[in-house]
């Protein structure tokens, strides 16, 4: 079967309409991943069927049509090999998408998928997100955050609230410890200046895994010491 096949299968299941013109995008997304896949590690995931559910759908099962209106900024923070911000920006054209990622190598990568897919308003930046959340050109900038898959909530608050402007939200994709982390994280979110909304329980297309996605509201400025030097997070986490 074809990763065009096997994304159509599960994204319909899943309850999301995907037009022509976005399946072939995410199909040559697929093949420029799985080539520079072999040059760099960028995912251990390649076959067909599974990076249609658990890269690309779960990266969309972020996606809220009340978040997602007009010409809206998001930030994707560590994203990697590019989820879930280019999956959400395939879907919602309209985006204004900033990919972060800390390695080169994956920023050209990144950088050639916007290319070959012709992705308008897309930046790229190779810099680490201590440093870039402390740049005024980004801080307290995007409308969104999102996060997947980089660290423990109280972590990943400290990374990617500081982007986020009030009013905003951090949208953060979290695996089967999100309760838990939630409760880690209720100190970071209030010295941050975040507040939980919700979380939303993720059930992905054959997969019986337990994952969630958590939203956060930025409510206030994050204090300009946050976020600490690079490592301080991991070592002394906002608990």
């Amino acid at each position: 079967m074809s990763f065009v096949n096997d994304l159509s299968e599960v994204a319909k299941e899943y309850g999301l309409e995907l037009t022509n013109d976005q399946i072939s995008a995410f199909d040559r997304y697929y093949e420029l991943l799985v080539e520079w896949n072999e040059k760099i590690n960028l995912t251990a995931i390649t076959e067909p069927r599974e990076v249609a559910i658990k890269h690309i759908v779960d990266s969309l099962s972020c996606y809220q049509k009340e978040l997602f209106t007009g010409q809206i900024s998001l930030i994707d923070v560590g994203t990697g090999a590019g989820f879930p911000g280019l999956p959400l920006k395939i879907f919602y054209p309209e985006l204004k998408l900033t990919l972060l990622d800390s390695l080169n190598k994956r920023v050209k990568f990144l950088q050639l998928v916007v290319d070959e897919l012709g992705l308008k308003d897309v930046e790229v930046i190779h810099a680490r997100s201590e440093e870039a959340a402390r740049n005024k050109k980004y801080r307290e900038k995007f409308d969104l955050a999102t996060a997947r898959a980089v660290a423990r909530l109280p972590i990943i608050c400290e990374y990617c609230l500081p982007f986020v402007k009030q009013g905003g939200t951090f949208i953060a994709l979290k695996g089967r410890q999100y309760e838990e982390e939630i409760q880690e994280a209720q100190k970071a979110f209030s010295v941050l200046g975040g507040k939980l909304v919700k979380s939303m329980p993720v059930k992905l297309p054959e997969l019986e895994d337990k994952r969630a996605v958590v939203y956060i509201k930025k409510e206030k400025a994050t204090p300009k010491v946050y976020p600490r030097k690079a490592g301080t997070p991991e070592r002394n986490p906002i608990v």
